[in-house]
């Protein structure tokens, strides 16, 4: 993916860190407010370039995990005093458990229930009993078509992303993300496109998964994160999911 790769800088562009902070002060809260234990460490999987680690680090030790080792140099800029492990959420090991796991921006990535099934049993083993994993994510049932458009510059060169998410009816449990990009430096227009499949589920196999890995379930919405940013008519609805791990597994 040239977007997690060659053009990974283009994050420094289109993501002001301090946007990052409403999102993250609801995220801190669920944690604090849900766990049976002191939410003092947080493992980050599927940290990219590390904007919300940002913000995190405010309130956690926080350990970020990526597969793009790209990404993971911006995020080691930005937050040089986070530990950071490049790595495959669906297999990563690091041999210690943290207070709290969370995969904020990524999962989507996951494009088979199996692999989503990984990277929730990677999350669940290393999660301390009474901890939690907060995901956000969408569901089959909510998610629908949607546009957005994104814009930066610095210096003498100007940005503009376009996405588009289409949920492919022909192909059960993905939808199709489709990047354009326009960056003109000194006025020169260079243009890539990226075409990528992402996972989408029913609800239902989240709970099982989620059941799977040991975890006991709860639900809610998460709309207007994106509303500056969409095109249109259209809606971009996240689904929270927070699992915690009874206080009586084993660690």
């Amino acid at each position: 993916m040239i977007s997690y790769n060659e053009l990974a800088w283009t994050e420094e562009f289109l993501s002001d860190p301090a946007s990052y902070e409403q999102e993250i002060s609801g995220y801190v809260s669920l944690l604090r407010h849900n766990a049976d234990i002191p939410v003092n460490t947080l493992l980050h999987l599927g940290c990219g370039a590390g904007r919300h680690d940002r913000w995190f680090r405010e309130h956690f030790t926080v350990t970020g995990v990526d597969i793009s080792e790209a990404m993971l140099t911006l995020a080691k800029k930005t937050n040089p005093e986070v530990e950071y492990h490049r790595g495959d959420m669906r297999d990563f090991s690091i041999g210690r458990q943290y207070d709290a796991v969370i995969i904020p921006d990524s999962i989507d990535y996951m494009t088979t229930a199996n692999d989503l099934r990984q990277a929730i049993r990677t999350a669940a083993v290393h999660l301390k009993p009474g901890g939690l994993l907060l995901i956000t994510g969408k569901t089959r049932e909510t998610f629908r078509n949607n546009s957005f458009a994104y814009t930066g510059e610095k210096g003498n060169t100007h940005l503009t992303v376009l996405e588009c998410n289409y949920v492919n009816p022909y192909h059960p449990d993905t939808y199709d993300i489709t990047l354009i990009y326009l960056i003109r430096e000194k006025g020169e227009l260079t243009s890539y496109v990226e075409n990528t499949t992402a996972g989408i589920f029913p609800i239902k196999t989240w709970e099982n998964l989620f059941e799977e890995a040991g975890l006991s379930l709860e639900t809610s919405m998460l709309d207007g994160l994106y509303d500056n940013f969409i095109l249109g008519d259209s809606e971009y609805r996240l689904t929270l999911f927070l699992g915690k791990k009874s206080l009586s597994q084993d660690k």
